[in-house]
C-alpha cells in the first residue's frame, strides 16, 4: 500500500508540474479551446491536460517496468492517440481520421503487446467461454468504444477525470480482493496523474471555471489506458477478475455512449456528430450545477459498480449480469428518446435537492 501511495503522489506531482509549465506556453502560442456555438465556456482554455497525464503515467511505467513489449505497445499507441487528439483539439479533424488512429493504437496493444480479451469467463453453463478468432475484433471494438465513451463524457469541468478516478478506485478494490498488487500499482499511477490534472480542471475555491481541459489527447489516452488495465486484470490466469465486472466499473460513460449511438442511428444521424444529448447536457438543461452533476454521476458510477461487485460475490450468474447491463442501456435509451420529458423529470429531482436554487446556466459544457 505504501508503494502505491508513493506512485500516486509521484505521478500527481509530475502531471501537475507538466500542466503548470504548459499553461502559459499554450496561452502564449494560442493553443486554446475557444468558445463557440456548441460550447458554453466563455473563456479560451488550453486543452493540454492530457500531456501532463501522459507524461506522468509514461515516466512511472517505464521506471517500474522498463520497456517490455506491453509497455512499448502502450507507449506507441498512447503517443499516437495523444498526437492525433492534440491535432483534433487544434484543427477539428474528420471523425474517420480519429477512428483510424484509435484502431491503429488498439492493434498495437493487441498484436504487439498481447493485451486482449481472450475469454469471457463462465457463461451459458460452460466453465469458460473462449473467444478464439473473435478475440481480435472484440478487443478492438472494446478499446475504441471506451476511448470514445470517455471522449463523449468529457463535456463539463471535472466530470471525465472524476469518473476515471472513481472507476480506478473500484478497479483497485477488485485488484486487492483478487490479490493482484501489480495491477494496483498501475492504477495508483493513473489515479495520481488524473488527480494532478483535476487540480486545474475542477471548480473549487476561487476557481469558478476550469483552467485547463483534458482535450481529445487526454480522454483518448485514458480510455486506451483503462482498457489495457482492464484486459490485464480480467485475463490474468493467476489472479483473475471476472470480465463481466469491468463494464460495471465504467458504467456511466459506457451506458450513455451506447444508448446515444443507438438513438442517433435510429434518427439517421452520425454517432460521431456533435450534439447536446449526452447525460451531462440533459442534467445541465434540468438546472443542475456543474459540481452537482459531477457528484451525482460519480455517485451513480459507484452505485452501479458496487452492485456489480456484490452480485459477483453472491455468485450471480454472469449471463444474468450481462442481461442486466443490456437492460440498463435499454432503459437509458428509452428515457432519452423524449428529451423534454426526461429534462422535466430531472428538473423535478433537482428541485427536491436540499438547498435547491433557481437554475443558472453553467459556464462549461
Amino acid at each position: 500500500m505504501f508503494y502505491s501511495l508513493k506512485l500516486f503522489f509521484a505521478t500527481l506531482l509530475v502531471s501537475a508540474g507538466v500542466i503548470a509549465v504548459l499553461l502559459p506556453l499554450a496561452r502564449r502560442y494560442h493553443w486554446l479551446d475557444t468558445p463557440g456555438e456548441r460550447k458554453q465556456h466563455t473563456t479560451p482554455t488550453p486543452p493540454v491536460g492530457g500531456f501532463g497525464v501522459f507524461a506522468a503515467i509514461a515516466l512511472a511505467t517505464v521506471w517500474i517496468n522498463g520497456v517490455t513489449p506491453v509497455v512499448g505497445a502502450w507507449l506507441a499507441g498512447g503517443s499516437l492517440l495523444v498526437l492525433v487528439g492534440a491535432l483534433d483539439d487544434k484543427y477539428d479533424l474528420n471523425w474517420r481520421v480519429r477512428i483510424l488512429a484509435q484502431v491503429a493504437a488498439a492493434l498495437m496493444l493487441i498484436v504487439w503487446g498481447g493485451v486482449r480479451a481472450a475469454h469471457l469467463g463462465p457463461l451459458f453453463g460452460l466453465p469458460d467461454v473462449e473467444l478464439g478468432w473473435f478475440s481480435l475484433p472484440l478487443s478492438v471494438v472494446a478499446i475504441v468504444g471506451l476511448i470514445n465513451a470517455l471522449n463523449m463524457i468529457d463535456g463539463i469541468d471535472g466530470l471525465c477525470g472524476a469518473l476515471i478516478v472513481a472507476a480506478c478506485g473500484m478497479f483497485i478494490a477488485a485488484g486487492l480482493y483478487a490479490g493482484a498488487p501489480p495491477i494496483v500499482y498501475r492504477l495508483a499511477m493513473v489515479v495520481g496523474a488524473v488527480a494532478g490534472f483535476l487540480l486545474f480542471n475542477l471548480r473549487f475555491g476561487r476557481f469558478s471555471a476550469a483552467r485547463v481541459f483534458l482535450g481529445d489527447a487526454g480522454s483518448g489516452l485514458l480510455g486506451f489506458t483503462i482498457a489495457a488495465i482492464a484486459f490485464r486484470m480480467t485475463q490474468d490466469p493467476v489472479h483473475p477478475v471476472s470480465p463481466i465486472l469491468a463494464p460495471y466499473l465504467v458504467a456511466v460513460p459506457v451506458i450513455d455512449c451506447l444508448a446515444l449511438i443507438a438513438r442517433r442511428l435510429r434518427q439517421g444521424r452520425s454517432p460521431f456528430a456533435a450534439g447536446r444529448d449526452h447525460i451531462h447536457h440533459l442534467l445541465l438543461e434540468a438546472g443542475f450545477t456543474v459540481n452537482q452533476i459531477v457528484a451525482l454521476l460519480v455517485a451513480v458510477s459507484f452505485a452501479i459498480g458496487l452492485f456489480g461487485a456484490l452480485c459477483m460475490v453472491a455468485d450471480v450468474p454472469n449471463v444474468v449480469l450481462m442481461l442486466n447491463y443490456v437492460l440498463m442501456v435499454a432503459v437509458w435509451y428509452r428515457l432519452g428518446t423524449d428529451p423534454a420529458a426526461l429534462i422535466a423529470r430531472l428538473s423535478g429531482l433537482r428541485a427536491r435537492l436540499p438547498g435547491a436554487m433557481p437554475a443558472t446556466l453553467p459556464e462549461r459544457a
